[in-house]
């Protein structure tokens, strides 16, 4: 019987902990014994998708991109860290059908802490106009309805966000 592996697919605005919530689960399940993979935004979009601007046209090409290569890993036993603003309903639905074995974690934070921890300015620059289509400036933001797991990067810390959804896969049977 194969390994059964999933995408646990993190969303929330630029700045709210994806990156960071990724390497403490990452470093959790390795330690377990299970494969995992992380895909963060940054590193995968200079990748696959170099070309790719800003626009929900371009994110949405991006990120089907992602879907794909997420859906591969995780068919494969692995389990799939995708850490994406992933700014759309839609296009997470889209993941969630064309995946199967996908676990939504909406890392939730506020535009006020976001923006006061920016790390690479893009909230200044974006408020000065220097950059177009920001994620809970000038571009939507469309909190998940119904994920898996809320973490709540202002009041919990990473540790507590990995153990909450390590829980949630034991709970749906993907790890004993």
């Amino acid at each position: 019987m194969r390994e059964r592996g999933c995408v646990i697919w993190l969303t929330g605005l630029p700045a709210s902990g994806k990156t960071t919530l990724a390497r403490v689960l990452e470093r959790k399940l390795r330690n377990m014994g299970y494969k995992v993979e992380v895909l963060d935004g940054d590193e995968v979009r200079k990748w696959l998708s170099p070309e790719a601007g800003f626009t929900r046209e371009d994110r949405e090409r991006h990120l089907r991109r992602v879907i794909y290569v997420s859906k591969l890993l995780a068919r494969n036993g692995v389990f799939v860290i995708a850490a994406f603003v992933s700014p759309y309903r839609s296009i997470r639905n889209f993941a969630r059908r064309e995946i199967g074995d996908f676990i939504e974690v909406y890392v939730k934070c506020s535009l006020e802490t976001v923006m006061k921890r920016d790390p690479k300015g893009l909230y200044k620059k974006a408020l000065r106009g220097e950059i177009k289509h920001m994620t809970g400036i000038d571009d939507p933001y469309e909190e998940p309805l119904n994920p898996e797991v809320i973490f709540d990067s202002e009041r919990e810390s990473p540790e507590k966000g990995a153990e909450k959804i390590i829980e949630k896969l034991k709970e749906l049977g993907y790890i004993k």
